[in-house]
């Protein structure tokens, strides 16, 4: 492996807002922002789940997934949130509801991650409250405005480090 963290984008771009994650992943590796710290991988998972499954097989030191956030507050209200095996696996095993693991539902992939004989790393989720999640291509205006607020954040928990000790990241 060649990256130590993993930064995620997830959601489906022909639901409106719900392609928040891939485009905040293409506005940070566009030619014209600064680069992420060494050692970093962007991925622009979109809908595929399992991928992102395996690629966390290969052992990271963090993960941080961004996506829409619903229930967040006003749209493109921008949180981050430090989570946790607990918050992905029930008490009575993974996928209790029977979450389909190829769909990018994050609870549903990485509750399934230790059935692949994987370990979560330590993961935040930037994620942005949408405003319109109906079929059609593009973000919303509070999103396409969030998309920088995000990209901060994404630097801010990479400059900080939270995972390695020291730094405690809170809302933005």
């Amino acid at each position: 492996m060649s990256a130590d963290v993993l930064v995620a984008g997830v959601g489906n771009i022909f639901l409106g807002d719900d392609g928040f994650g891939p485009e905040v992943v293409r506005h940070l590796g566009a030619p014209e922002q600064p680069p992420l710290p060494e050692p970093v991988r962007l991925v622009d998972y979109g809908i595929r789940g399992l991928h992102l499954s395996y690629d966390l097989l290969e052992g990271y030191s963090a993960l941080i997934i961004v996506d829409a956030m619903p229930g967040l507050g006003r749209p493109g209200e921008i949180r981050v949130v430090a989570v946790d095996t607990d918050d992905f696996v029930a008490s009575d095993g993974p996928n209790p509801h029977g979450a389909d693991p190829h769909s990018m539902d994050p609870t549903a992939v990485l509750s399934g991650l230790p059935s692949l004989g994987g370990v979560l790393p330590p993961t935040y989720v930037v994620g942005a409250q949408p405003a319109n999640l109906e079929e059609g291509i593009g973000l919303s205006d509070p999103l396409r405005a969030a998309v920088p607020v995000a990209g901060a954040a994404i630097r801010e928990l990479l400059a900080t480090r939270p995972w390695a000790g020291g730094h405690e990241q809170g809302a933005d």
